[in-house]
């Protein structure tokens, strides 16, 4: 009889055979089994930038955080690159293991700059790779083409917009085209003799098939398209679309998911205008339109004043159901829901930046877009909220962040 006591004497015997003299069939389910005991890999970090104004004389550059994906706590601000008015950054996707940091250097002098830099992914770090000439005074938009090839820059005081071509090494070369706005075929300036004296662009933003720049000028009341030619850093032949209402001062624009539906804030009158895009699909002479709907609606209450307001940042959350802008002067933090049949937009809340001139701010990059990042410019701030994915509602702020004349915000 083989009893529990002899049982327990084989085991030392057991034990001592060599794995190789196990079953092969033994062998493949230990093999399916290794995985789950294996130490998972931890995903790479996400890291916060904020770019600052450094003529306050306290901020130096762009500041770094550590976000926790799980918690949505961002780590106190430390600096990770000194450098002149970073008012505006651009985040290209990862090349050869690195991913590649653009900066305007928004200073109001024909000597401004764009800066590129190359982010260490484990660190964030920010090592600078070199700087060119914005080709205007006071830049304040960089944005990057799909491809990494192209870059384009917005110069708002020098009314000009530039276009650079990407090197292997993520370094911009020096212009490729500059492209003055004073010239007649722009559009005339607007009505507001303080603000529109002069163009302004504002923004140059690619359309989501990447064929496409589109130019918000704040002076002229227009929005260009150009065709892009990425591999080339050039752009065709312009064409001017406007909302036919005077003094707006278009400044930043989005996209719906939906590639359909193109919003634009306007500055000066603290408005979103609803557009309609449309493009062929030639390849030899491509051309796209923005068809105005008339819709639009204030991003402020109705008894604020207008003039005491300037609006600043709009954004759309990823399933497209809401849309978010900024207002300085009322400093609020505006939710809309989108339409699903037609794009229009209706009021779901205003609530308190939690700080003073929210020029930028963010969505956080989960699925959900569970967070909102703001930077509060005027009262160095950064104010975090939480936003409900069914309703849109954002509520906070949950943490803030000290940090000096905060300009913007962008997730790595």
């Amino acid at each position: 009889m083989f009893t529990r006591r002899r049982f327990l004497l084989t085991l030392p015997a057991l034990t001592a055979l060599p794995r190789l003299a196990l079953h092969p069939v033994h062998c493949e389910a230990q093999s399916l089994l290794t995985p789950f005991h294996k130490k998972p890999i931890p995903p790479p970090p996400t890291f916060a930038y904020f770019g600052t104004d450094t003529d306050k004389g306290i901020s130096k550059g762009i500041y770094l955080s550590r976000y926790d994906r799980a918690t949505g706590h961002l780590t106190p601000p430390v600096l990770a690159a000194a450098t002149l008015r970073p008012s505006f950054l651009a985040l290209s996707s990862t090349i050869q293991g690195h991913r590649r940091l653009y900066a305007v250097n928004a200073v109001a002098a024909a000597s401004a700059t764009v800066t590129s830099f190359l982010m260490d992914p484990a660190s964030g770090a920010l090592r600078p790779i070199n700087q060119v000439t914005s080709a205007g005074a006071g830049p304040c938009y960089v944005s990057l083409d799909a491809t990494g090839e192209a870059a384009f820059v917005a110069n708002y005081v020098g009314s000009t917009i530039s276009t650079y071509r990407i090197l292997p090494s993520g370094a911009l070369s020096d212009p490729v085209e500059r492209i003055d706005y004073k010239n007649p075929k722009f559009g005339k300036r607007g009505p507001n003799a303080t603000r529109q004296d002069v163009p302004h662009p504002h923004s140059v933003h690619l359309s989501p098939d990447n064929r496409f720049l589109l130019v918000n000028d704040l002076g002229s009341d227009e929005i260009t398209v150009f065709p892009v030619d990425p591999a080339r850093a050039r752009l065709g032949q312009p064409t001017l679309f406007s909302n036919d209402r005077r003094g707006c001062g278009p400044r930043h624009i989005a996209f719906h998911p939906n590639g359909r539906w193109v919003y634009s804030i306007n500055e000066l009158d603290s408005t979103i205008d609803h557009f309609l895009w449309t493009e062929t699909s030639s390849l030899t002479s491509p051309q796209a339109m923005l068809v105005n709907t008339g819709h639009f609606v204030k991003t402020i209450a109705a008894n604020f004043p207008t003039a005491k307001n300037t609006a600043a940042e709009v954004a759309i959350s990823t399933d497209g159901n809401f849309l978010y802008a900024s207002n300085r002067g009322e400093d609020t933090l505006v939710a809309f829901a989108i339409a699903p049949a037609d794009g229009t937009l209706s009021l779901v809340q205003r609530i308190s930046c939690g700080g003073k001139t929210p020029r930028h701010f963010t969505l956080s990059p989960d699925s959900e877009a569970r967070l909102l990042f703001c930077g509060n410019q005027d009262s160095a701030t950064v104010t975090v909220f939480r936003r409900d994915a069914a309703s849109g509602r954002l509520s906070g702020p949950t943490q803030t962040l000290s940090l000096d004349s905060v300009m913007f915000t962008l997730f790595a």
